[in-house]
């Protein structure tokens, strides 16, 4: 890059402020001001996700980058009634929240014209907002490249569906025709998804094409997906959170032909190679401390991330399994939640387990003690326990998480789904079993396709590794 490269560059980067999305982006931006410490970064997010941020990165941020709030489109005096509603009333304000941003960001920074527009793929409207003002989009796609292609795909899947049932409506769940259950079926016609099922797809995609299966969504966001496969190709390029090294050719070429430029630049939440584990002591919520008494590979470590919600009683059933196997368990569990344990459970398991509010993950799982992960599938948290080296038990809720257990499971065997894909006491003590028993051979399976397809992330991470060449390409993009 030159000298007076991006010295009147200024990125707005626009923040989906729900779930994990804010993360992956602010630490995307926080490579690229670095890198370019000419180039200005204005990154715009709600006042309840920045904080959030803040007190995990806000003491590291580069000197080029500051945080800006946004109104989050919740009328004063109001709560939201769910997670839906609170995403319904943001989406319904953001384009114009965020332009009030920009307008702020460039007025503090005495009218510097923004250059880029840096924004989460869900945030659709950032084409038209940078078309508007002449500077280039360049969205990040959170989630995994197959589930972008199965976004892209949509109108295909629904076509080749309604073939799957010979032309007849299946009802509720995908329910069967005769002796066809369409759900079931291989998304053949999908380049590089054929290992996916119809019934993998997330209840964004299957609300369009299964006739009264309804998702909790809001409609603005179910509207907004299917605007991907219209607006990403205008994009300057499609940013992946993901390394291109774990995909298939066949997935990965066919995403490369529809857009214009596409970059993996590697696993935004995590660095990799991992550093090594800070002191225990300094570890206020006394999980490292606790994990350093237990023996090795032994611990159950338990969190279903921020959104992601079990109905009551498979909280009850996994419990159940917990107490009944002896295993030792660290559960990330909010305070809440808690009523929905058994009776006596916390006073019965408190030499047993740990129940914590929030977990330092990343750390937990690169700890000796832990030897599985159960996890309701997030991209982001299946390559924290891959980098960790911990095998899953996958208990998929919502968005992406079916595919991403059909990968776990099928295709990188590093881990098992739950029997009949939700928690019960004797399917769960199975899973246990079958993870951290008596079963050598499949512990030693799944431990040697983890270090194989760890050695895979770290050299992709590395110098010569494709994720190394897309950053320089996104960092030339943004500050010319």
């Amino acid at each position: 890059m030159s000298q007076s490269a991006g010295k009147n560059q200024h990125v707005a980067v626009l923040a989906f402020p729900l779930g994990s999305h804010p993360w992956p982006l602010l630490n995307l931006a926080s490579r690229l001001a670095s890198a370019a410490p000419d180039v200005r970064f204005s990154f715009l997010n709600t006042a309840k996700s920045n904080q959030k941020l803040s007190a995990t990165s806000g003491a590291h941020l580069p000197h080029n980058l500051k945080l800006y709030v946004v109104a989050d489109g919740v009328p004063e005096g109001h709560v939201p009634k769910n997670p839906p509603e609170e995403l319904e009333l943001f989406l319904e304000a953001a384009p114009e929240s965020f332009r009030k941003g920009m307008d702020m960001a460039m007025a503090e920074t005495g009218q510097q014209k923004i250059t880029c527009i840096m924004s989460d793929a869900f945030l659709v409207f950032g084409s038209d907002m940078a078309a508007d003002i002449h500077a280039k989009w360049v969205p990040l796609f959170v989630p995994a490249p197959y589930d972008l292609s199965a976004h892209f795909y949509s109108a295909l899947i629904h076509e080749t569906y309604a073939k799957a049932c010979g032309g007849s409506e299946a009802h509720g769940n995908g329910g069967a025709v005769g002796d066809l259950n369409p759900i079931d079926k291989n998304l053949d016609a999908i380049p590089g998804l054929s290992v996916m099922r119809f019934g993998d797809l997330s209840p964004d995609i299957l609300q369009e094409i299964l006739p009264g299966n309804h998702s909790n969504s809001s409609p603005i966001f179910a509207r907004a997906l299917r605007r991907l496969r219209e607006v990403l190709p205008r994009a300057n390029a499609v940013v992946m959170n993901s390394f291109q090294e774990l995909n298939s050719a066949i997935l990965t070429d066919d995403l490369k032909s529809k857009f214009r430029d596409i970059l993996y630049v590697g696993f935004l939440k995590l660095i990799v190679p991992t550093p090594p584990l800070p002191p225990s002591h300094s570890d206020a919520t006394g999980c490292l401390p606790w994990l350093d008494e237990q023996k090795p590979t032994s611990v159950a470590y338990i969190s279903f991330g921020t959104v992601a919600v079990l109905p009551p009683h498979e909280f009850a059933a996994l419990a159940e399994a917990l107490e009944a196997s002896c295993v030792p368990f660290l559960w990330s569990l909010r305070e809440n939640f808690k009523a929905f344990l058994p009776n006596g459970f916390l006073e019965r398991t408190r030499k047993q387990g740990k129940i914590v509010p929030w977990a330092p993950q990343a750390y937990v799982l690169s700890h000796k003690a832990v030897g599985v992960y159960i996890t309701h599938c997030g991209y982001n948290s299946v390559f924290e326990s891959l980098v960790g080296g911990v095998p899953m038990i996958c208990r998929p809720i919502l968005a992406d998480n079916m595919m991403n257990g059909r990968m776990v499971e099928d295709v990188w065997e590093i881990g098992v789904r739950v029997e009949g894909g939700v928690f019960t006491k004797k399917g769960m003590i199975k899973s246990l079993e079958l993870v951290l028993g008596h079963d050598d051979q499949h512990r030693r399976r799944m431990k040697e396709k983890i270090r194989d397809l760890k050695e895979l992330v770290v050299k992709a991470a590395g110098p010569d590794g494709i994720a190394s060449n897309d950053f320089k390409t996104l960092l030339e993009l943004i500050s010319q």
